[in-house]
């Protein structure tokens, strides 16, 4: 360790402010002395980084340290924000999936490669292959990566390995952060209406329904948004229906506030609801945001994870088989009525993360629906 690192490393609980220190990464990294910053990182890891408080001097240098390292572009700043991350002080599965999404924000796949080699987990492999797709990179045309894409510690029992490795046309070009040493930017693709959303028109008949939900579907369908009851202030309501006859798509509106649903309770009559049809790659989008980036007081999942969780609850809201492939489940939610729904209701926050989805089965015997909500 040198005395720099030293004196950084000891002056830092003290520390008021710590933008000096990140001047010094930048200097330094300015002279091509990438190698300073993970040295630094990984003295800092080792000195703070097992507190059970991390104290927030850490918490920001080493974020700081991270994210300039893996988003200023060149193969040396590559390989040392892998040894950052690898280096037994600092290794975390979570801190994989953070490093993972920030390099494939900002790194050709090429130099990327890299990270298929040495010593790097199986967990920032994987999460690695997955931001790339999702950035729409090939990742099988990249000797590096294709080699451990097929190898048998991806295929053995990781989680990511039922997704594809290329996007489907649900996915689209799903909207991904913008990262940079100093912070991050993304788009939300749901919240509260400015206009608080039209009122539904009734007259539609509403047959009788009854309500299916088993634990296991309120599972599968809630898994994009669970983090945001589970590290934010968030509220989830995942529920499924079967009603005695078909539902004609004229009828989902009138439907919806006759379920005893917690999310609409008063809405359609004094109360502005909203329920409006929608494709399926608008609900992926939702899905895929809530579960990425998170709610109001965490940082979601990332895009490896994020993807996932969004099939996850797509194949939940579509009633599509346990274990099927990615494939089929496409093919299902593809048959599948979509609408997203808005209500000004108590029960949903109002504040920027608030969401309503519905899915009406290819067979119309089964509605299921998905309505988070969360605030700082």
């Amino acid at each position: 360790m040198t005395d720099r690192i030293q004196e950084i490393v000891t002056s830092l609980p003290g520390l008021q402010r710590v933008t000096e220190v990140w001047e010094v990464a930048d200097r330094r990294l300015a002279r091509g002395d990438a190698a300073f910053l993970a040295d630094l990182g990984i003295a800092l890891a080792g000195a703070y980084g097992s507190d059970s408080g991390r104290i927030w001097q850490y918490r920001s240098v080493f974020d700081y340290l991270l994210r300039l390292l893996a988003t200023t572009p060149g193969p040396e700043n590559v390989a040392q924000a892998l040894r950052l991350v690898s280096s037994a002080e600092a290794a975390d599965g979570k801190l994989d999936r953070y490093t993972a999404s920030l390099l494939a924000s900002s790194q050709p796949g090429e130099e990327l490669a890299v990270a298929f080699s040495g010593n790097v987990s199986e967990e920032l492999r994987a999460c690695l292959v997955h931001e790339l797709v999702l950035r729409g990179v090939r990742v099988a045309e990249i000797p590096g990566i294709a080699r451990w894409t097929t190898s048998a510690s991806y295929w053995r029992s990781h989680p990511l390995v039922w997704l594809p490795l290329a996007l489907s046309d649900v996915e689209g070009q799903p909207g991904l952060p913008s990262y940079s040493a100093r912070g991050s930017s993304y788009s939300m693709p749901y919240g509260p209406e400015e206009n608080g959303g039209a009122a539904v028109v009734g007259g539609a008949r509403v047959p009788s329904v009854e309500e299916t939900t088993t634990e296991a579907a309120a599972k599968s369908i809630g898994a994009a948004v669970a983090n945001w009851a589970e590290e934010s202030n968030g509220r989830v309501e995942a529920r499924v229906f079967e009603p005695a006859d078909p539902l004609e798509a004229e009828s989902v509106p009138s439907v919806l506030p006759a379920l005893g649903l917690k999310c609409l309770k008063g809405a359609g009559k004094k109360t502005a609801l909203s329920v409006t049809a929608c494709p399926p790659e608008e609900a992926w989008q939702v899905l895929f945001a809530a579960a990425s980036t998170g709610g109001a007081y965490n940082s979601g999942l990332h895009g490896a994870y994020g993807r996932l969780t969004a099939w996850q609850s797509l194949a939940g809201l579509a009633g599509a088989a346990e274990g099927g492939s990615a494939e089929a489940v496409e093919a299902r939610v593809r048959e599948c009525l979509w609408y997203v729904f808005s209500a000004d209701t108590e029960w949903f926050e109002r504040v920027a993360w608030d969401i309503g989805l519905v899915a009406v089965s290819p067979e119309r015997r089964r509605l299921a629906v998905l309505a988070a909500t969360d605030t700082d």
